[in-house]
């Protein structure tokens, strides 16, 4: 009967420890996990057969369960704390705002809207509009004011964002119209040239690419030179920005962001160094590298557009670095006294034949057009 018995527990287990050892590397994409579960497993089907055998009774063996169990229940404990931990540090995500809070005509929109009715009103056909995250706020507030009321959703309509490096690749492909998109870097200047096609831009805005720092940091004002210094990776220690005697820790964003394409701008000719990354298993099993999010750990250093980073630095968890003596601010964008103020555009191809276009056009950059810019949190390019 023992025999039976320790067949049937043993079965049991190894099912059960099995599909728990594969959901968990499934669900935690870590193999370290796995590898945790798997040796759990292990532990409950040595100890269960000698349960079986009567000889779990024998006070080495209890002992012996009693410290394996601790172990691992602390383990999970301690990843559980670390966990919790490193999401309390993290305050740029991928996805920094949750675009359907500013998607047109839906019922609480955070959308910007004017106090009258626009001048221009859309008629079919509409405009296919796409473009960055961080400038979905102001292009969907254009649509709301001047497109039929309806359902534009941000994932896929004719008011949508691929982000960046999405919307580029739409308006080539000629399946968007106009994209909202920072100043396009060489590569896709080259792309649009080996297609034969031209493309048109249109300033709508402008927007300031900020640098910021923990709170408590003691460092607030650093030069361009210095910027370009820490992302080659010739300054590595603020004690030598006039900080305490730690490493910084300069965080990225991904490769085909515009906020990592507005840093290869500000880095000019330096080669910029590798960034931190984040290695996990796949699903199947490969090992990934992702560029890591920011981290606000007192040693780190990140950028974005200030639209972004506005609402954490409201909520003190951040501060804005100024460069060369200036902060960003409404006033140093306008005045083009901070750096790294940059226009964004509404950009077409030449050969574009919708004739909502031109009007839509001059009716962005009218005072109506430029009150939404304003209203949206940006800073209006005609004033």
């Amino acid at each position: 009967m023992r025999v039976i018995g320790s067949f049937i527990i043993s079965v049991i287990i190894l099912f059960v420890g099995f599909y728990a050892t594969v959901m968990t590397l499934l669900s935690t994409e870590k193999e370290q996990y796995s590898l945790v579960v798997a040796a759990f497993v292990l532990m409950l089907l040595i100890f269960a057969n000698l349960l079986v055998w009567e000889q779990f009774s024998k006070k080495a063996v209890r002992y012996s369960f009693i410290g394996l169990f601790s172990c691992f229940i602390l383990f999970v404990a301690y990843e559980n704390v670390k966990g919790w931990h490193l999401r309390s540090l993290q305050v740029m995500s991928t996805q920094d705002v949750d675009l359907s809070d500013y998607e047109p005509f839906v019922k609480d929109s955070l959308v910007a809207k004017l106090n009258k009715s626009a001048s221009l009103k859309m008629e079919e056909p509409l405009l296919k509009l796409d473009g960055s995250t961080a400038l979905y706020p102001v292009f969907s507030a254009f649509a709301q004011a001047v497109y039929p009321k309806g359902s534009y959703d941000s994932a896929n309509s004719e008011v949508q964002s691929t982000q960046t490096s999405g919307a580029w690749a739409n308006l080539l492909k000629e399946e968007s119209d106009i994209i909202f998109a920072p100043e396009p870097p060489g590569t896709i200047q080259d792309l649009a040239k080996s297609k034969d096609v031209q493309l048109v831009l249109t300033p709508i805005g402008k927007e300031s690419f900020v640098f910021f720092v923990h709170k408590d940091n003691p460092v607030s004002d650093i030069t361009l030179e210095q910027v370009q210094k820490i992302y080659a990776g010739e300054i590595t220690n603020w004690k030598e920005l006039g900080g305490k005697d730690e490493p910084i820790l300069a965080f990225q964003r991904p490769e085909d962001s515009g906020s990592q394409q507005m840093l290869m701008k500000v880095m000019g000719t330096k080669r910029l160094m590798e960034a931190p990354k984040d290695q996990h298993v796949t699903g199947m099993g490969g090992i990934i590298e992702e560029t890591l999010d920011y981290e606000n750990r007192k040693n780190a250093i990140g950028f974005s557009f200030r639209f972004f980073s506005e609402s954490m630095v409201q909520n003190n968890k951040i501060k804005h670095l100024a460069i060369n003596g200036v902060s960003p601010s409404i006033t140093s964008i306008q005045q083009d006294t901070y750096p790294f103020v940059s226009p964004f555009y509404a950009v077409h191809l030449s050969t574009t034949t919708n004739p909502n276009l031109v009007p839509f056009l001059e009716w962005m950059k009218s005072e109506e057009g430029q009150t939404l810019v304003e209203k949206s949190g940006y800073v209006p390019y005609y004033k």
